[in-house]
């Protein structure tokens, strides 16, 4: 008898399917995957699909952003309820009184976000460029920045610009226990601390390297250390240990009480391998985003992907 796997990559083959998933996915769904990146390179990865049937490999607002860019392609998401607790913090009824509030700004928004927030932003960010691109603002324009704080602190300290912040967060990355996270220094002091920026900024204080999910990866291949402690979600480490087999990786510890003591995120991981087969299979759920918001969304995806050539 067939493996799961086996019979998704046929069905995807014949299909004309391609599998598009984040990092943070289980092992098994990476695996069979055409593409694994962060949400830049997913972006950026979206656009160049030339198959009938995009999968879906992460959460709700990734399979958004794919379908905006492709909207004449069909988007699936193994499963609906995939949310993000970042894009669930801001709400698109009080974000638009909230820029109503503050006239004048900019508004940048990163792209944990829903297709509403978007079609209500002028360029969107990944962690990946968010730098970059406030960066390329006029000093002198007044900054709105959604919907990560932590994200937002961590720029204007980069950038030494000031930014009115939307008070949002990631439950994944603010449950790193500063504590544990000493105490586990102190048990492997020859590691260095690697962190993505959505943390709070007490980690990242403590952090070796900041940056993006690809950018951690890209870190821990070109830096001569042999181990890391990584504070980001968990699921990261199975493709960065494939990338640097000879290295120690130690999830950082999180003040959850959870199997893997690590930080986990439940969205990411209700994409299982028999949801991708079945969603293939159905060719659902589908991802539909109405003609409006999808128009007015693209602009800020867009100028983001112009600026990150």
């Amino acid at each position: 008898m067939k493996s799961l796997k086996e019979r998704i990559l046929e069905l995807k083959k014949e299909k004309n399917a391609v599998i598009l998933a984040h990092y943070y996915q289980e092992a098994d769904i990476q695996d069979i995957a055409d593409y694994v990146g962060d949400s830049l390179g997913l972006s950026q990865e979206a656009m160049k699909v030339d198959a009938d049937i995009i999968l879906f490999a992460g959460v709700h607002f990734m399979a958004e952003t794919a379908k905006i860019l492709n909207p004449t392609k069909k988007v699936i998401l193994p499963d609906l309820k995939a949310g993000c607790s970042l894009a669930e913090s801001c709400p698109p009824d009080l974000f638009k009184k909230f820029i109503d509030e503050h006239p004048g700004h900019i508004v940048i928004t990163y792209v944990n976000c829903s297709a509403e927030v978007k079609a209500l932003t002028d360029i969107v960010c990944t962690s990946s460029n968010a730098v970059k691109i406030v960066e390329s603002i006029p000093k002198e324009t007044p900054i709105i920045f959604a919907p990560d704080k932590n994200l937002g602190k961590y720029i204007i300290e980069k950038t030494g610009r000031e930014m009115l912040l939307w008070d949002g967060s990631c439950v994944v990355h603010e449950a790193f226990s500063l504590d544990k996270l000493i105490a586990l220094y102190k048990e492997n002091p020859d590691a260095k601390i690697i962190a993505h920026p959505e943390s709070e900024t007490h980690i990242l204080k403590t952090a070796a390297y900041i940056g993006s999910t690809a950018g951690m990866i890209e870190f821990v291949k070109t830096d001569p250390s042999k181990k890391f402690i990584v504070a980001t979600e968990a699921g990261i480490l199975h493709k960065m240990q494939q990338v640097v087999p000879d290295k120690i990786l130690i999830p950082a510890p999180s003040n959850e009480d959870n199997t893997c003591a690590c930080s986990e995120c439940g969205y990411m991981k209700m994409n299982t391998l028999q949801k991708v087969y079945d969603c293939l299979l159905n060719e659902s759920p589908e991802i539909n985003v109405p003609g409006d918001i999808m128009k007015k969304a693209l602009i800020p995806i867009e100028r983001m992907l112009e600026l990150s050539k």
